[in-house]
């Protein structure tokens, strides 16, 4: 029997926000859970939508966190379909677009990112894409289909995570891809330029085209479809359909109309939280893309983008949202999978944060682990081809111990034995 003495709003309708009404439900709230989200699909998991949905080798179904069926048996009340305009912090009450009004006792910012567009002429013309939400992933898996059946051209903005996933679904598809990315190598911001170039390798040797150190200027097109494309280089290529990968901002809008505290874009942006994830209002918090923790361990503010922390980030929220301890430390993690290459990613260690790269494995081979290090510390590691090694490498960087890096490059020496 739900109380309705006290309500818990979840404004998001992504991972996040389904694992967090489930985990407030497992803690025994008995209380009304109402779970907000603007698309009309029920909560969903994105790592598919570029990934084994995308390329054909999952059904559409596979993408949800629970069946239809799963919300009512447990008595979340979901209004999908329908956007949060406004947070009245003073009456703890959110509005929805057709006007409702709903109180709170506790509210969860769970909005996630949307994909950053183009500012180039020609991004009205109908066949340039983004990939952020289901209906998205729907359209482009027809795409790529169109595009390999008709040997058509696809040009993708961004060398990035989805830029290159899409890159290799597209391939697989048959479709001729070229790649615009204005860093030196791909994932240069994520995992530099000594590991980047495995990824241009991998993608050169089933046929992308890369053009570095490259950026768009305009699409140009005929009778409302997409022609070509420009670059600041002066040339030009071939386009049929265009996707525009360059990354995600956060869903701040309600937050910052609402006064809530944020983050600066030049340092990630996001809301700001605290370690149990709370915003600068007690009954608020925020979880997700849209959150950027003070991480208890790093001792940084820290915003990620990836499926783990939806995963962790919603039950965390839902804990301390019921008064529990909370102390948000999870190591940050993602995967990727490409062609015939799987990778794990643990830690956090852009460029300019590490001064040694550590490879142990055959890198030739693409079965390897890579550490990034700084003053013999392991700030993060990657696992490529190799598996049921994430626990020993975020124990690593947990641990904060200097480590031999001879030592960590041998793989006779088990990683265990190092912590």
């Amino acid at each position: 029997m739900v109380d309705a003495d006290q309500t818990f709003v979840i404004v998001g309708g992504g991972l996040a926000g389904a694992k967090a009404a489930e985990t407030l439900r497992a803690e025994g709230f008995n209380g009304r859970v109402i779970l907000i989200g603007d698309e009309r699909d029920q909560p969903y998991e994105r790592p598919p939508l570029s990934k084994g949905y995308l390329v054909g080798k999952e059904e559409r179904d596979s993408v949800f966190v629970h069946d239809a069926a799963w919300y009512a048996a447990h008595d979340i009340e979901l209004h999908l379909g329908q956007p949060v305009t406004a947070i009245d912090r003073d009456g703890r009450t959110v509005r929805l677009g057709d006007g409702t009004t709903i109180r709170y006792d506790k509210l969860l910012l769970a909005t996630g990112a949307e994909p950053r567009r183009l500012d180039i002429p020609g991004t009205g013309l109908a066949g340039v894409h983004h990939l952020r939400r289901l209906a998205h992933a729907d359209r482009l898996r027809h795409v790529l289909a169109a595009l390999g059946r008709d040997n058509g051209h696809l040009v993708i903005a961004g060398a990035g995570w989805i830029g290159l996933e899409v890159a290799a679904a597209a391939r697989g598809y048959g479709a001729e891809v070229t790649v615009v990315e204005p860093e030196p190598t791909p994932l240069h911001r994520v995992i530099g330029p000594e590991l980047g170039q495995l990824f241009a390798d991998l993608h050169a040797e089933h046929g992308v085209r890369f053009r570095f150190n490259t950026r768009l200027t305009e699409i140009t097109g005929q009778d409302g479809m997409v022609l070509a494309v420009r670059t600041d280089n002066g040339e030009e290529h071939p386009a049929h359909e265009v996707l525009a990968a360059i990354g995600a901002a956060p869903r701040t809008a309600l937050a910052e109309t609402s006064g809530l505290a944020l983050v600066d874009r030049a340092h990630g942006g996001g809301v700001a939280v605290d370690a149990s994830l709370r915003t600068s209002d007690p009954d608020i918090y925020a979880a997700g893309d849209v959150a950027a923790v003070h991480h208890p361990l790093l001792d940084i503010r820290l915003r990620v983008e990836h499926w783990a922390n939806a995963l962790n980030g919603g039950p965390a929220a839902a804990r301390a949202m019921l008064g529990q301890e909370v102390s948000y430390d999870r190591i940050p993690y993602f995967f990727s999978d490409q062609y015939d290459l799987g990778m794990e990613y643990s830690g956090w260690a852009p460029p300019g944060t590490y001064d040694q790269v550590v490879l142990r494995g055959d890198v030739g081979k693409r079965e390897f682990i890579a550490f990034w290090l700084k003053d013999r510390m392991v700030l993060a590691g990657m696992n490529v081809n190799v598996w049921d090694v994430t626990d020993a490498i975020q124990k690593l960087i947990r641990s904060g111990a200097q480590v031999d890096p001879d030592a960590l490059g041998a793989p006779s020496v088990p990683l265990d034995s190092l912590v």
